[in-house]
């Protein structure tokens, strides 16, 4: 701010907001120097990295794939809905990484370089965002049986190998010793693939056919994974951490505890809704890609020198795999869609076709075809037009500021402690990190107010944590997303033993006493003081 003042350059603007009685009049600001706005900025701008990864190596193909992100952007990306996503600031960096590992298994160079962008890259990726390391696992999986079958040189595996481990050390050490950076299937799948380098030599005098050698790797590096990645979570004492593909075994298990259902129960955490491959196909993106991914593998089946085209091919089937399972994940399937569908303009692919028509021709024809429904999509998008106002939950936190001591602790629902938290600066005992395993205790007990246990207990158990103000809203007493999934259903799956009793819930909006005082109301919020 120092040198833009010494240039006269402004650093934020503001005004004066004046509002509808009762309301006071508020100062509304912008600008990059706000640490919000430059925070938001920075994700802005690295989303706009994402664009073609010069798998085809043509203007064309790039071309190609941004026209099928704006087409597709609703399915693309939460960043215009919710910037401050962790996934929003993490993914560019795996953008930036999937580019310099192509370029790596592109070339023949003993150039260091690369290497040396690929480590920090991976390193970018992982720090802001905690579920990064089961992505790069399935990266690793993608790049495992191209090892295998000799797709990539064994001297250059075992070098992209080496990086991604001294990435988790660096992870691990930025991260001040989070164990959970080596006790993920993603570490502990880069140590059973360099066992597996180590001893290929022997496996190979076992006299084995050359199919069977294949099985034998691919079968011990599965079962090594999953074996040594239970064991480390065992040895380092990080079991009762949540990670990614927890979720996903719940999913496909359809086992439920209470910190599952947490997740799973948010729409964003859902399976992807039936009308997502539909609103693919409108803008011809699936159909593409599914031609794309049929010639790539017959052409694969018989020329293996089709290495890149593989891995993008099998990374899109780990990604599809994900977004089936978790919504959410869409996020790294449909810019991979249109990454894939740039390589309509592959010769190596098409060009038998394009020996019999004129290459230009088909590529518009596709392109016409695509921006029928792609401009109703933008224009849909560019539509858009919002404005942050949440008057209920700003008289929560008017009221927080001028009516409660500076130490005075407070607990509520994980999203509104962190308002709580940054507006008023008051501590909070629970917020939105649910990965860290204390953090998840604690919100336990906060949440146990929409429960069926007593209000003694609850307020004891409060007490505990030093809360001196409860905040509980209304909506999550009664709201339920889908079956099974309103705050009370999901405490009588965890606390059956109480099932047969009211709702604390109810209790606590008819009469809070004795156990609370109700010191504060409005139309969504209700602020109980812990006596």
């Amino acid at each position: 701010m120092g040198i833009m003042n010494l240039f006269g350059l402004e650093t934020k603007t503001c005004w004066n907001v004046t509002r509808i009685e009762p309301l006071n009049e508020v100062q509304s600001c912008e600008g990059m120097f706000l640490p919000k706005m430059l925070y938001l900025s920075f994700i802005f701008l690295l989303n706009d990295i994402i664009n073609n990864i010069h798998i085809v190596g043509t203007q064309l193909g790039g071309l190609i794939t941004v026209l099928c992100f704006f087409f597709n952007h609703g399915e693309a990306t939460r960043v215009i809905w919710t910037p401050p996503l962790r996934e929003s600031f993490s993914y560019p960096f795996l953008v930036l990484q999937m580019y310099i590992l192509t370029l790596i298994l592109r070339t023949s160079s003993n150039d260091r370089r690369p290497f040396i962008a690929l480590c920090l890259s991976n390193v970018a990726f992982m720090l802001p965002w905690q579920f990064a390391q089961f992505i790069l696992f399935t990266q690793i999986a993608s790049l495992f049986p191209m090892y295998v079958v000799g797709y990539i040189k064994p001297s250059k595996f075992r070098k992209i190998i080496y990086v991604n481990m001294i990435s988790v050390i660096l992870s691990f050490i930025l991260m001040f010793g989070n164990l959970m950076c080596l006790s993920s299937y993603y570490s502990s799948s880069l140590l059973m693939t360099w066992a597996i380098i180590l001893k290929r030599n022997k496996i190979k005098k076992l006299g084995v056919s050359e199919l069977n050698f294949w099985l034998i790797q691919g079968s011990a590096w599965w079962c090594g994974t999953i074996i040594l990645k239970f064991l480390t979570s065992k040895i380092l004492g990080v079991s009762d951490h949540i990670h990614l593909s927890d979720l996903i075994a719940a999913r496909i298990l359809r086992y439920t505890d209470f910190d599952t259902l947490i997740y799973t129960c948010a729409p964003e955490f859902d399976f992807m809704e039936k009308a997502t491959p539909l609103r693919y196909t409108k803008t011809l993106l699936l159909p593409v890609v599914m031609v794309i991914t049929c010639f790539i593998f017959k052409k694969t089946i018989r020329d293996i020198s089709c290495v890149l085209l593989a891995f993008h091919t099998l990374q899109l089937l780990a990604f599809t795999a994900l977004a089936i399972l978790i919504m959410r994940l869409k996020l790294f399937l449909t810019p991979h869609m249109c990454v894939m569908a740039s390589l309509i303009c592959s010769r190596r692919l098409f060009g038998w076709l394009f020996r019999r028509v004129r290459f230009e021709n088909v590529i518009f024809g596709i392109l016409t075809v695509m921006s029928i429904q792609g401009y109703a999509n933008l224009h849909n998008q560019w539509s858009i037009i919002g404005e942050f106002n949440n008057l209920p939950q700003e008289e929560l936190l008017q009221w927080i500021k001028y009516n409660t001591t500076p130490g005075a602790v407070f607990a509520g629902a994980m999203p509104t402690m962190a308002s709580v938290k940054l507006s008023t600066l008051h501590p909070i005992v629970n917020h939105p990190l649910y990965e860290d395993a204390d953090l998840r205790a604690r919100t336990k007990i906060v949440y146990s107010t929409y429960s069926r246990k007593s209000a003694k207990e609850v307020r004891d158990k409060l007490l505990e944590l030093h809360v001196n103000y409860c905040v509980l809203e209304e909506a999550w007493c009664v709201v339920r997303t889908k079956p099974g999934c309103s705050m009370l259903e999901i405490w009588d799956v965890e606390d059956p033993s109480n099932a047969a009793n009211p709702p604390l819930c109810s209790v606590l909006l008819k009469d809070a006493r004795p156990y609370f005082t109700t010191v504060f109301q409005n139309s969504v919020y209700r602020v109980l003081k812990v006596n």
